[in-house]
């Protein structure tokens, strides 16, 4: 079996106020399950510099951020409590979307041998889209958890998880997931 490592992508309060009431809990069984199976934890977080220097005003997605969100004095930026990061669990700041994106994470991987990424996090169409897709290209197996990913559009989670993401990696639930564990 290849060596697995946990993805929670994105669980900031800022982007937690834009998912259902229900997300949260679905997010923090996915981490526990993760937890269980004694599988490295990396925390994906939204991270830009001051003045957001490092986001280009092309950028559809981050050019267009009011300066203040998620660089390190933005209180919203944090990681929520209740999926924060626990001792020897790496949280890794991105630049763009993709998880991979402007940080050393294919490095921090690599290093550990892990050939097999689960992806949780918000919002489905951005951070787990790109992340998934990329992961793919660079020959990891990837399997998204689609209860621990949220999205704003109901519809466009929907067919990401339905008719997108399974032609490139693997769609499990939760609960699914944790059986091929053992957990």
């Amino acid at each position: 079996m290849s060596r697995s490592a946990f993805l929670l992508m994105d669980l900031q309060l800022h982007n937690l106020a834009h998912t259902p009431a229900d997300y949260l809990p679905r997010a923090v069984t996915a981490l526990e399950t993760a937890r269980a199976a004694e599988l490295p934890v990396y925390h994906v977080v939204v991270r830009l510099l001051p003045g957001h220097v490092d986001a280009h005003p092309r950028n559809k997605i981050f050019g267009a951020l009011p300066h203040h969100l998620f660089t390190a004095d933005d209180p919203d930026a944090a990681i929520h409590p209740d999926v924060a990061p626990r001792e020897g669990e790496l949280v890794v700041g991105k630049n763009r979307v993709s998880a991979f994106a402007g940080n050393n994470l294919r490095q921090l991987l690599d290093a550990r041998g892990i050939e097999h990424l689960v992806l949780a996090g918000i919002a489905t169409s951005g951070v787990v889209l790109s992340t998934a897709l990329q992961a793919a290209d660079l020959d990891f197996r990837v399997t998204v958890l689609s209860d621990a990913a949220s999205d704003p559009d109901p519809e466009v989670h929907t067919a990401l998880l339905t008719k997108l993401l399974p032609r490139r990696c693997e769609v499990s639930t939760t609960a699914e997931w944790a059986k091929t564990l053992g957990v």
